[in-house]
């Protein structure tokens, strides 16, 4: 072989490469051009920069927690990993090596990431860094999302940092009980598409006030788990009790709160504004909760107070406002007054007021203090931008983000080729998002049997994926909706979900034991994911019947289950065999109580701490 001196080599290999440079891309230009794009997550990745390669997950891969504020992370990322069937990867403190995945707590890197974001590199590793550990999390949780859709993740980085501060989700089961199971679902999938508040309207079971346990409420033990699952999950979980309106809850059987109307009508819905005793009883219920609820917030609602009605009916609350505020004063300065009081209650307890928007129509002449956050959810004289002129920290829930059980639904698919985002309030269209905390979609039970808590997990995950995109990222990442929801589709819920449709008995007709107590029922699989119970020896089927009706719903403890004629619309004939000890315990799907056998042979609803569930041995006829 011809061999050339080293100086006429290195000469020929310049000229070769100059040639190739006219000819061919340079390396880093090719792997530019032919990386492809990460997975698609929910919500979409703004700044993706390609790299050549991929990042494999393989049996070997551990989690390296860099320094002790990413452990949290990194143990949550393992646990979940697990949930999601990817097997135990260990946790470890050394060094980094190829297939690991590294996460990081960097607090020099905050101006860049703030409080939550974090930066994602993968490579011959995974590896995510957050300037805090909340962070460092939310980087995980896309590391999950690119791992549900293969082992493999193309090479890249990317720095992905919040829009808002506030995003969220509203719940009310402020009358009808929502399954604990189904609070836990949401606020896992809520984490998974980086959601951070939910806020909660309902009761817990006072020991307080025993004489305001109606059905509807959560035990304190229920609510310590789900608050303990929210800040394992960054997710946090924001109590509220609606006051001064919508009380009756709380004081249906307190007539001596109530406010009565210059007819000498009491109001079992509105609490009594002028009684020294109406703010001492609201200010027990705060220190309750705070037992349980480990949020420096509190919600107390103010919305809708005169509903129905207006302060010309009582003359009280007029006197009341002269009295504190002078001659000029108005009937809405004694609300505003109220307001005001539980702010500074709250504030003394380190905790910050929010408030929803409609009550503050502009006929005080007392200023809302200074601090409380205001959710804005409809259009009324007092605007958004007047609101965030004022002050008030402003978050956007409008009317069109909600999901009302039975009721109108949020056109998600609208909204997304509206490009809607928090800037968009009911009424008005802010230019800046300056002063906007953030959005949040509401599910409210106006018609509590219209239906299921399935059928609206359901309807809700549209809903929740997009506000998690408007709120985390841009509003219109993809040209379609089509496109959008295929992104959903692809990461799938939560590590840790259950579902919810899932019946453990197959369809067929059963003998049911519970001690002297057997009948012959049908089983029958809804759509929904619930069962109806059909007699086979009349054909009606097992209902919730009679009973003192709250929006629609029999939630009165003792009520009877009897046969119905069937009706397949009927969402009080739907029912859930719940696992126990030894057979099932039957719970409607919509007053979420069991049923109780009496010694007389009697089938009797019952909240599950009231009364021992009976439960059922079932044998396939």
């Amino acid at each position: 072989m011809r061999t050339f001196p080293r100086r006429w080599s290195r000469l020929l290999g310049t000229a070769a490469a100059a040639m190739l440079l006219l000819t061919v891309p340079q390396p880093a230009a090719q792997a530019q051009e032919s990386a492809p794009s990460p997975p698609p997550t929910v919500p979409a990745l703004a700044d993706w920069t390609p790299a050549h390669g991929s990042y494999a997950f393989g049996h070997a891969t551990r989690i390296v927690a860099r320094d002790r504020a990413a452990l949290d992370a990194a143990r949550t990322l393992a646990g979940d990993l697990r949930a999601a069937g990817h097997g135990t990867v260990p946790v470890v403190r050394a060094g980094a090596r190829t297939g690991d995945i590294e996460i990081g707590v960097d607090p020099a890197a905050e101006a860049t990431l703030g409080a939550e974001g974090y930066e994602l590199r993968a490579g011959q590793r995974l590896s995510v860094t957050g300037a805090t550990g909340t962070g460092a999390f939310y980087g995980t949780r896309t590391v999950l999302q690119f791992l549900a859709q293969g082992d493999r993740v193309p090479a890249g980085h990317t720095v992905d940092v919040p829009r808002y501060r506030e995003r969220g989700v509203g719940v009310c089961a402020c009358y009808v009980h929502i399954s604990t199971r189904w609070l836990e679902n949401l606020v896992r999938d809520m984490a998974y598409h980086k959601l951070n508040q939910l806020l909660l309207e309902l009761k817990v079971k006072s020991d307080a006030h025993p004489e305001a346990n109606t059905w509807g409420y959560y035990t304190k033990d229920e609510i310590r788990n789900l608050v303990a699952l929210g800040e394992k999950y960054h997710v946090d979980i924001i109590p509220e009790i609606n006051s001064p309106g919508h009380m009756d809850p709380w004081i249906a059987d307190r007539p001596d709160l109530q406010l009565t109307d210059s007819d000498g009508n009491r109001q079992p819905a509105r609490l009594d504004i002028t009684k020294p005793e109406a703010f001492a009883y609201y200010r027990s219920l705060i220190d309750e909760y705070a037992q349980v609820f480990t949020s420096d917030s509190w919600h107390m609602g103010a919305d809708e107070y005169m509903l129905g009605s207006d302060f010309a009916k009582y003359p009280q609350i007029l006197a009341y406002a002269r009295a504190r505020y002078g001659a000029d004063a108005t009937p809405q300065d004694a609300f505003i007054d109220f307001v005001n009081r539980v702010h500074a209650y709250a504030a003394a307890k380190g905790k910050k007021l929010r408030i929803w928007n409609d009550g503050l129509t502009g006929a005080n002449t007392v200023p809302v203090a200074a601090g409380t956050t205001v959710e804005h959810w409809l259009d009324v004289a007092t605007k958004p931008s007047r609101l965030i002129a004022e002050g008030h920290p402003l978050m956007n829930a409008a009317y069109s983000l909600y999901l009302v059980r039975g009721g109108f639904h949020t056109n998600t698919k609208a909204l997304y080729e509206q490009s809607w985002d928090p800037r968009s309030f009911e009424g008005e269209k802010l230019t800046s998002a300056a002063g906007v905390t953030g959005a949040k979609i509401s599910l409210w039970p106006d018609n509590g049997r219209g239906e299921t808590e399935n059928e609206v997990a359901g309807a809700m995950v549209p809903a929740l994926r997009h506000i998690a995109q408007a709120t985390w990222g841009a509003a219109h990442p993809d040209p379609t909706y089509a496109e959008f929801t295929a992104r959903g589709t692809a990461v799938g819920h939560a590590p840790g979900w259950r579902d919810p449709t899932r019946v453990p008995v197959a369809d067929g007709t059963y003998t049911f034991r519970a001690g002297a107590t057997v009948v012959d029922l049908e089983i029958g699989r809804t759509a929904d994911g619930y069962v109806t119970l059909k007699s086979a020896s009349d054909g009606t089927c097992l209902e919730v019947t009679g009973g003192k009706l709250t929006l629609n719903v029999p939630l009165e403890p003792g009520t009877p289950v009897t046969g119905s004629a069937c009706d397949p619309r009927s969402t009080l004939q739907r029912w859930e065999l719940d696992p126990a000890p030894g057979g099932y315990r039957l719970l409607n799907a919509i007053t979420r109580m069991t049923v109780h056998v009496t010694g007389e042979g009697r089938l009797l609803q019952y909240p599950p701490d009231q009364q021992q569930p009976t439960t059922w041995t079932l044998t396939a006829s």
